[in-house]
């Protein structure tokens, strides 16, 4: 499988504190990979250089053959670079219908009735359809996280981008959006997955990719990184003596 995303040498910091120290991977077309790492590692500002947010100090970020390294965020997200937060961010005062349109418009470009029936799709997807004309600001946590992946979605991404959208789920809450993920997947979406919660992330992702202080440590199968002794010890806190 070719690259659709392509990092080299990236580079960022903030004075002494450095969240990407000359990190490179690939990431292939229809590929579900997952970040770990702890707190402070450097995941989120990954994703904030991928889409746009934060501009690197060195490096390369190539989509789909093209250097993206400058370019806005707005342009990435026409180019098809969509991403949920790691505490969502929906337009309270909208419903779950209109939330998800600002995707299918000013991602995708779509409009009038094409626009409708892609979000309405979209929101059948990911189990929020019966919710559509309830305002956002009156969903549950499991909801909202649903609706931060549906407005992606709704973007016509061909890469997604989770920041730990797991995270504060129950049990069941937790299968029923690995569910969706998987869907999403199954039908073609490239996802890079950042997650704490790692049963869920083992449910869905072919690699994993650690990360620590910004430097890539470790990248692999997953069951070879979740093995390893250097993995155990900085994210799990497991001594590899004992």
């Amino acid at each position: 499988m070719s690259a659709l995303l392509s990092i080299s040498g990236l580079k960022k910091s903030f004075g002494a504190v450095v969240v990407a120290d000359d990190t490179s991977f690939d990431v292939a077309q229809g590929e579900a990979v997952g970040i770990l790492g702890p707190n402070g590692a450097g995941k989120t500002s990954l994703f904030n250089l991928i889409t746009g947010a934060l501009g690197p100090d060195a490096g390369q970020i190539a989509f789909a053959g093209q250097d993206i390294s400058t370019t806005s965020a707005a342009r990435r997200c026409k180019l098809g670079i969509a991403r949920s937060f790691q505490v969502p961010q929906p337009f309270g005062g909208m419903t779950v219908f209109e939330n998800a349109l600002v995707g299918a418009t000013q991602g995708a470009g779509l409009h009038g009735h094409e626009a409708e029936a892609h979000v309405l799709a979209v929101l059948e997807d990911t189990g929020l359809l019966p919710k559509a004309n309830i305002r956002a600001g009156a969903l549950s946590l499991l909801d909202r996280k649903r609706l931060e992946m549906a407005r992606a979605l709704a973007a016509k991404p061909k890469l997604l981008l989770l920041d730990e959208i797991a995270g504060g789920l129950t049990d069941a809450e937790c299968i029923a959006l690995i569910d969706t993920i998987k869907r999403v997947h199954a039908g073609g979406t490239t996802i890079i997955w950042i997650e704490h919660v790692v049963h869920a992330l083992l449910a869905v992702v072919e690699r994993l990719i650690v990360i620590d202080f910004g430097k890539k440590i470790a990248e692999g199968p997953p069951k070879t990184i979740m093995d390893s002794p250097e993995v155990k010890e900085i994210y799990l806190g497991v001594d590899p003596d004992v």
